[in-house]
């Protein structure tokens, strides 16, 4: 069996025509879709690139590896998906972004160096980087956002797009008279991309992946992880205007957001992100593009799963599609993630096992309560492993691919925020310590503690899908609020640092003390059986106390 684990970054779950979408159409997401199974309730450990993937590829909430903001460093020695399955004997290779940021500090302290394997290992989320590009190559005053070389840059220079910056200049922005029209600016983005479309983001990375597949050895992992359709919201011809106003849906807001809300809530839609996409000229150029982008994802996806498909490889091939996070959209009046309503926390996942174990549940959906880090316990299954549960958080999918009766399965998903870093913290006035929030949802009521002493949040999504009424104030849900509460209890009291050793490890040491001589506390050894005491009796050979 190999393994190909696909990311797109910033996909919203309803996004897609087999999610319900009244006017996208993703024949290539739908395609595997049918081949397997769709998880309608996946959530992710935090909803911001760096902390979410950082949960996917050690398997641990973001309290546990601690990488909980973008430009966190993942601490050396995180256990990750790469170590758990190389262990097993599959390879496990990078193919395009990660957000990681390696703990340079940790590494010098142990003298790892970043050019050996080891130190390439730690410094890449335990991948092996066939290629590495975040995707980001933003500049300023100040030099380029990401400073590590970009492989995508490189290529475009290599094909003639003349600029230091072809990222910024051609892929990710239009033309306006002769002018450069930068896809940052939202008023650009209904613009076509001034880049042949077959050398913009996604296509570059799909030729990267189709390399990969020519040359791989199995079994294999492949972490195929696409920058779109992510921001800057721009892309190049035909997708540029295959959507227009008509397409844009009606926002999913209320003024009764408005009334009085949460204080950490009214600080994130004062946000510049949330007045801009409160504004409905920024829906009607953003969404058109950014359907554009998921369209020409999946026009990729079909490359790839064409190419698995021709060579065969498709039989012994999971697949697995899903996203860091979503995208607001300007629903609730906010835009980007962040927060914890449906459209920034919950994300696609469509799982495709080619074994005959998973017959039955072909192009069914499985309405459980799932978390990002259940991939990879489900990875390490699939590679012939015991999933490690003193290290990876996650719970193996496998049962409900399989179509089996799943006993004790999770009451609740747990997703956590860490703002600390943000200009809300300081309009909150709280403590970078105190900058944290984290949700616990049990599939109908939902509940947000604001670290601070601000009071919950708590949606009822039975009676309120859309997530309009926050009722963590209503004295007449104040045992919901405990219930909830009582679960997170629970949650923070898991024991997430325990690595190193397993509940097989802790059988074996019980009572080995004993077994090699240690027996403090016996007043004459018949408290044990008699084999423990045996070095300590016998005849005296020598009496020293007579002198």
């Amino acid at each position: 069996m190999n393994i190909l684990f696909v990311m797109y970054d910033q996909l919203r779950f309803d996004y897609l025509s087999c999610a319900g979408h009244p006017t996208l159409e993703t024949p290539n997401f739908d395609r595997v879709a049918k081949m397997g199974v769709r998880f309608t309730q996946a959530h992710v450990q935090s909803p911001i690139c760096g902390s979410s993937r950082m949960s996917f590829y050690t398997g641990r909430y973001a309290s546990s590896h601690g990488a909980q903001w973008n430009g966190f460093p993942l601490r050396v020695g995180e256990v990750t998906l790469g170590d758990h399955l190389r262990k097993l004997g599959m390879g496990c290779y990078l193919i395009g972004k990660t957000h990681m940021v390696a703990d340079a500090e940790g590494m010098t302290r142990l003298g790892l160096a970043p050019d050996t394997v080891i130190g390439a290992r730690q410094s890449e989320c335990g991948f092996d980087a066939v290629v590495r590009d975040d995707g980001l190559w933003g500049e300023g005053p100040d030099g380029f956002y990401d400073r590590k070389r970009s492989p995508y840059n490189e290529y475009l220079k290599s094909k003639g797009y003349d600029s230091e910056n072809p990222w910024a200049d051609f892929a990710n922005a239009g033309v306006s008279g002769d002018d450069i029209a930068s896809g940052w600016f939202f008023r650009n983005a209904d613009k076509p991309a001034n880049i042949r479309e077959e050398d913009s983001e996604t296509p570059w990375l799909t030729d990267r992946a189709l390399e990969f597949l020519e040359t791989a050895e199995g079994p294999w992992c492949a972490h195929v992880s696409y920058i779109k359709p992510h921001w800057p919201y721009i892309v190049p011809a035909p997708y540029h205007d295959m959507y227009g106003p008509d397409d844009v849906p009606e926002a999913v807001r209320s003024e009764l957001e408005r009334q009085d809300p949460h204080p950490v809530y009214r600080a994130f839609m004062s946000n510049n992100i949330g007045k801009s996409f409160s504004r409905d000229e920024v829906r009607a150029k953003v969404i058109p593009a950014y359907m554009g982008l998921i369209k020409q994802c999946d026009d990729q996806l079909g490359r790839l799963l064409d190419r698995l498909e021709e060579t065969g490889e498709i039989a012994n091939t999971m697949i697995v599609l899903t996203s860091d996070h979503g995208d607001y959209l300007g629903d609730h009046w906010l835009g980007e993630k962040d927060l914890f309503h449906q459209q920034s926390v919950k994300i696609p996942l469509i799982v495709y096992d080619p074994r005959a174990e998973a017959e039955a549940t072909r192009g069914t959906t499985c309405d459980a309560l799932v978390e990002a880090i259940d991939l990879a316990a489900t990875f390490v299954e699939v590679a012939g492993g015991e999933v490690q549960d003193h290290i990876i958080e996650g719970r193996s999918l496998m049962p409900f691919l399989r179509g089996e009766a799943v006993e004790d399965w999770r009451e609740v998903v747990i997703s956590e925020y860490d703002y600390s870093v943000t200009p809300m913290r300081a309009e909150l006035g709280v403590s970078s310590r105190d900058a944290r929030l984290f949700m616990v949802f049990d599939g109908r009521w939902k509940m947000i503690h604001a670290e601070g002493g601000f009071r919950p949040m708590l949606f009822d999504l039975e009676t309120d899908p859309q997530e309009f009424r926050d009722l963590g104030g209503d004295s007449e849900c104040a045992a919901e609020v405990a219930r909830l509460y009582g679960h997170l209890h629970a949650w923070g009291l898991r024991l997430s640092q325990r690595v190193t050793r397993s509940e097989a490890d802790l059988e074996a040491m019980r009572g080995r003390g004993a077994r090699v001589g240690i027996l403090p506390f016996l007043y004459d050894g018949s408290e044990v059986p008699e084999a423990l005491t045996e070095k300590y009796r016998g005849t005296v050979k020598r009496d020293y106390t007579k002198g």
